[in-house]
């Protein structure tokens, strides 16, 4: 359990990929924690099973009501790190349209923009085949990164709802981590960097090499 910034009101930790956020038949990452600190604690906001990094947790629910707001006026920046290995139809810019429930769970993007998911990105190439992306969710919709890079002919590899089934039950993990956090919580202002730790693809040395130039990404968009 790594615990990256315990604040009196919230606490920064980080997912392994693969453990589910809430509990489902097996104590989920939310109990997990709580479990290790000795203290109950308040999801603000969720990863997916597949996806690693920053998460954070409020102490009390005044705090989580905070976030709550802040997460909904979209004060709080989220960035996140991707390997497809489908090169995508255009290098970097936004991907934007509504998104709507598909078959057994998933869900597509459409071209219309009532209310719209909002992602930018940027991208490059690591190895063979491997293109890299650094994206900044603007909105937080279920899935949202996962589509978009869909979209654009580059699904996230290891993603076995997205990408090509057999493909990615070869990969050890999906590679969609969250990478950064920043924000203001009463007046003090916060950033939070963690580069992943697992996954024979985030761990390469051209991965590693990229992520010193993008190791601030707020600088970045």
């Amino acid at each position: 359990m790594k615990i990256l910034h315990d604040h009196p009101s919230f606490i920064i930790a980080h997912k392994s990929a693969g453990v589910n956020f809430h509990s489902e038949g097996e104590a989920g990452f939310v109990v997990q924690v709580s479990e290790f600190l000795g203290i109950p604690l308040f999801p603000v906001h969720r990863l997916d099973k597949m996806t690693s990094g920053l998460v954070i947790l409020a102490k009390n629910s005044e705090t989580a009501a905070q976030f709550g707001k802040m997460f909904e006026n979209r004060e709080v920046e989220k960035y996140y790190l991707a390997i497809s290995m489908r090169k995508p139809k255009k290098k970097m810019g936004w991907i934007k349209g509504d998104m709507v429930s598909a078959r057994r769970g998933d869900y597509k993007l459409l071209t219309t923009m009532e209310n719209p998911a909002i992602t930018q990105f940027i991208s490059c190439a690591l190895r063979t085949h491997e293109r890299f992306f650094l994206i900044k969710p603007h909105t937080g919709k279920t899935h949202q990164i996962r589509v978009a890079l869909k979209s654009l002919g580059s699904p996230i590899a290891g993603d076995e709802r997205y990408a090509q089934a057999d493909e990615a039950r070869k990969e050890e993990r999906g590679y969609l981590h969250a990478y950064a956090l920043r924000f203001r919580l009463n007046d003090e202002a916060f950033e939070f960097v963690s580069p992943p730790d697992e996954g024979e693809r985030f761990m390469s040395a051209e991965c590693k090499t990229q992520l010193t130039i993008w190791n601030h990404p707020w600088d970045l968009f």
